[in-house]
């Protein structure tokens, strides 16, 4: 639908932001403060090396039950909220049956490794520069269309009932679409679809060749709609009114647009699960020169996209979560901010978190992690400093190649997510950067920005401009490191990463 001009019935906006780890629903009011937050966790599955693994049932059922937690505690009714904004885990991949809306099997988390040989098999066989110029991606298991192809392949007859169309193919965004309108409408939009493996986005439409080579049926696809646009209502049973949906987009396009990057050459890295930076790259998309990805950032309604350059790193906040339970030096994640403060450096130790491979810029699947530099005066102090250390040099690594391929200088990096928070590793990412870290007032902007998405296709907002001014500075992280001191760690974790790589395919 195109996008509305009518005045906003109602005072709040409802963001519903699914995670990895957990879904949230945040309201939030027309000056772009948050009044309300619900949030449950939910179940990691490791079957099997390098597998991850979600039941979107309970991905469901905990997004709905938050939606409905936070409406009740904020003494909010639907008829209170204007419109609902989804921002989601990308790349996840949802198999599910028409009819019944039951999953085959369960989703494939973006994490998840298993497909890497067939990525390998196809980069031989020379595919890969093709579905880079079209899809603006590397060829990787991270994105969805091995995974599906994966599910049509290895779930008993899915491949047969794909064929017939039986069955529906979507990431978070359209599985939590299909569910909130009751299995009426089956779409996404370009920031999601852009990361599938499938979508060209010079055309901005599924690719027939695309989906030839990886053998999936287009009966299986969402429609593609804006990402800033009423595509549906919910069912009203579900919350007690039927809501508009009219804000759609992956996580990191969200946070993007919640931060208010509007102009190119502005920049944002968001310290969640993984890292995930991006940059305003205008109207066109960039050939990146040091595998970054170019990708959908969103599109306003009919207006034309605007696109990112991107840069993802796998383990950030998941480091941290490996040294609570992993290595258990630490009870929970908030004490690894003072316990990584009580040494003045890491003892050159090294913690490169290749646990899940390497993401940007080196895209190495078979890369492990490593834990490198330890003497007998290694503390887990020193473990929980090169931790941190870690999340900022991979980001540091990204930023770098971004700076070179955008053809423009980076002035400021501003940040968002839960370790925004942890002020040492804020100032760690300055020096190792070399330019000022901003941290908003707002650091909730993945859903911030799915908020945006949906007030401004209901008029709650007449444009970006009237939002940029919404954005407010809690703090600025100045670089205190020289030139000489950043080059040195720089080329230091170079040499770290360097030992990490093709591990796992060297173990045969």
């Amino acid at each position: 639908m195109p996008l509305s001009n009518l005045a906003p019935r109602a005072p709040y906006l409802l963001a519903l932001d699914q995670g990895t780890t957990s879904s949230r629903a945040i309201l939030f009011d027309r000056a772009g403060q948050v009044r309300g937050v619900a949030q449950l966790p939910f179940a990691q599955h490791f079957p099997r090396p390098g597998w991850v693994e979600h039941d979107a049932r309970e991905i469901w059922q905990s997004q709905l039950a938050v939606a409905r937690a936070v409406l009740r505690e904020q003494g909010v009714s639907a008829s209170e909220v204007t419109a609902i904004g989804i921002a989601n885990q990308r790349e996840t991949t949802v198999l599910w049956d028409r009819a019944t809306g039951e999953p085959l099997a369960p989703a494939i988390v973006w994490q998840d490794r298993r497909t890497a040989a067939r990525c390998d098999a196809l980069g031989e066989a020379g595919h890969a520069e093709s579905i880079q110029q079209k899809t603006g991606l590397v060829l990787d298991a991270y994105f969805s269309a091995t995974k599906l192809e994966w599910l049509l392949d290895h779930v008993p007859g899915a491949r047969a009932r794909a064929d017939r169309g039986e069955l529906a193919f979507g990431t978070v965004d359209s599985w939590l679409i299909w569910n909130l309108t009751a299995g009426q409408v089956h779409a996404t939009d370009p920031s999601n679809a852009s990361r599938t493996l499938l979508f060209n986005i010079q055309s901005q439409c599924w690719d027939e060749e695309l989906l030839a080579l990886f053998n999936i049926p287009a009966s299986l696809l969402p429609s593609v709609r804006s990402s800033s646009g009423v595509l549906g209502v919910t069912d009203a049973a579900l919350l007690g009114l039927a809501l508009p949906i009219a804000g759609v987009a992956g996580d990191q396009q969200a946070a993007t647009f919640g931060q208010a990057c509007y102009r190119e050459g502005m920049a944002k890295n968001t310290y969640g699960t993984g890292c995930f930076m991006l940059m305003n790259a205008g109207a066109r998309p960039v050939a990146s020169q040091h595998r970054l990805l170019s990708t959908v950032g969103w599109t306003l309604g009919e207006q034309p996209a605007v696109y990112c350059l991107e840069g993802s790193v796998f383990m950030a906040g998941a480091t941290v979560q490996w040294l609570r339970d992993g290595l258990q030096i630490i009870q929970t994640a908030a004490e690894v901010e003072a316990l990584a403060a009580t040494v003045p450096d890491s003892g050159d130790v090294w913690l490169v978190p290749a646990f899940a491979g390497l993401g940007a810029p080196h895209w190495d699947g078979h890369a492990r992690a490593a834990l490198l530099g330890m003497t007998r005066g290694t503390t887990r102090a020193h473990i929980a400093r090169a931790a941190l250390e870690a999340i900022a040099l991979q980001s540091a690594e990204v930023f770098n190649a971004m700076a070179v391929d955008a053809g423009v200088p980076v002035r400021e990096l501003r940040v968002d997510g839960g370790a925004s928070a942890n002020n040492l590793l804020m100032q760690m990412q300055a020096d190792v950067l070399g330019v000022p870290v901003v941290r908003p007032r707002v650091t909730e902007t993945t859903a911030q920005g799915a908020a945006y998405l949906a007030g401004l296709a209901t008029g709650v907002w007449r444009d970006t401009d009237e939002i940029a001014a919404l954005w407010q500075v809690d703090r600025v992280f100045e670089p205190a490191w020289s030139a000489d001191q950043r080059q040195t760690r720089l080329a230091r974790w170079a040499q770290a990463v360097s030992r990490t790589r093709g591990w796992a395919l060297d173990a045969g």
